[in-house]
């Protein structure tokens, strides 16, 4: 007869938490085995580890059993390694989570041990049906990152071969909002994605920023790539820095794209960014995060990729606070409407119809002031449209590019 909760012992509380972290196959396989030999040790680290440790509130079951890994793979028990890993991934602990444990492990517990480490995880996902995708790091394939030898210092990430292109993100991101897209666009072209100054891996020096030390930002990392000229690809704030380029460095560009952005916003919007500005200067980013998600992902889109919103969410709180509001002085004062007449660089800009940080209006009104410029907008994209609408902006791309002459 099962004892109610309040009247259950050590034991039978300790066996509760033990099949919950490894399953109630190999608990009842282990107990069952039990012998007068080894009865008495069963008891014990019934009650006392799977109990006593087990069921302290101070930490949860996933953050124990990150830590058991990490011990298991210090100490070379691959037995228990083993055993916790498949209960790890059986139970739904983030893959992601297992990888940088062991990539923790890593530093602390030796590459020999984290070797093993990754060999054993690995055969497990294989098992569980859960093969990772590949990923070279062929010289062909590898993305390779380093930052610029001119200050302030910008990380940069290459891929692929062929046409240079760059890439360049949003405010608040990194160059890591363009993994999906720059492994499609590397298979023909040679991709470089950069951190703006202020965010991700790139300097961060004191603000506020102009738009314009964003612009010379991007033209040092072209001119060192020395792959010039560029088609550049920007989104939102990387939009205006490619507006900015085009109006400035034209001789660095074979054609920009301008993603969900704006050539000025009006008047009115002021207020908006000077509130966002001071929130996050008292509160830091995890003042603006959740209203941030919400303007870049549409609703439809977050309820039914809520991980990606998560995702989101947490890379902005990542973000340096005080890198994103000297960026963000230099967003809200945006203003090349005067110089985009004189623009003769191809130019395709593209708009989600739901997005009311960069309006449909807007991208009509940046596409009207340069020559020649194409216009696409995406009906089920709001602001970030290359992640709500990854397909589609591919092809955009894609095919922008193939029009554009070689030079």
């Amino acid at each position: 007869m099962t004892l109610p909760p309040d009247r259950s012992d050590d034991f039978d509380r300790g066996a509760v938490n033990r099949r919950a972290v490894l399953g109630d196959a190999w608990v009842d396989q282990s107990l069952a085995r039990a012998t007068e030999f080894n009865a008495d040790f069963q008891s014990l680290i019934t009650r006392y580890a799977w109990h006593e440790i087990w069921g302290r509130p101070g930490l949860d079951h996933e953050t124990r059993r990150l830590l058991v890994l990490g011990m298991t793979m210090g100490m070379a028990r691959w037995e228990e390694f083993e055993l916790h890993c498949r209960a790890a991934i059986q139970g739904g602990v983030p893959v992601a989570k297992i990888q940088e444990t062991l990539m923790q492990g890593a530093i602390y517990c030796g590459v020999p041990a984290a070797n093993t480490g990754f060999k054993i995880a690995l055969e497990i996902l294989r098992t569980e049906g859960l093969v990772p995708a590949p990923q070279s790091l062929a010289g062909s394939a590898r993305a390779a990152t380093h930052h610029t030898f001119s200050a302030p210092q910008i990380r940069v990430r290459v891929q692929g071969e062929g046409p240079p292109v760059v890439l360049s993100h949003a405010l608040g991101l990194d160059l890591t909002m363009w993994d999906a897209l720059a492994e499609r666009l590397a298979a023909t072209n040679t991709v470089l994605r950069y951190d703006h100054r202020g965010h991700g891996g790139s300097a961060k020096p004191a603000g506020p920023y102009a738009l314009h030390d964003l612009v010379d930002d991007a033209a040092r990392v072209i001119r060192e790539w020395g792959r010039g000229p560029v088609a550049f690809v920007g989104l939102s704030m990387g939009g205006m820095v490619g507006q900015g380029l085009a109006v400035e460095h034209p001789d660095l560009l074979r054609g920009v794209v301008l993603a969900n952005t704006t050539a000025r916003y009006p008047e009115a919007a002021a207020a908006g960014w000077a509130a966002r500005i001071a929130a996050v200067e008292q509160g830091g980013m995890a003042a603006v995060a959740e209203v941030v998600v919400e303007r870049y992902l549409q609703p439809a889109f977050r309820a039914v990729h809520s991980d990606a919103a998560a995702a989101l969410k947490a890379q902005l709180l990542r973000a340096d606070a005080a890198g994103y509001v000297a960026a963000c002085h230099a967003v809200a004062n945006v203003d090349w409407q005067a110089g985009l007449a004189a623009v003769h660089t191809p130019a395709l800009v593209l708009a989600g119809a739901l997005d009311q940080g960069a309006t449909v209006a807007m991208a009509e009104d940046l596409a009207s002031r340069i020559a020649g410029a194409e216009l696409q907008v995406f009906e089920a994209a709001s602001h970030l449209s290359v992640e709500e609408e990854p397909d589609r902006f591919h092809d955009a791309v894609a095919a922008f590019l193939a029009r554009l002459p070689a030079k």
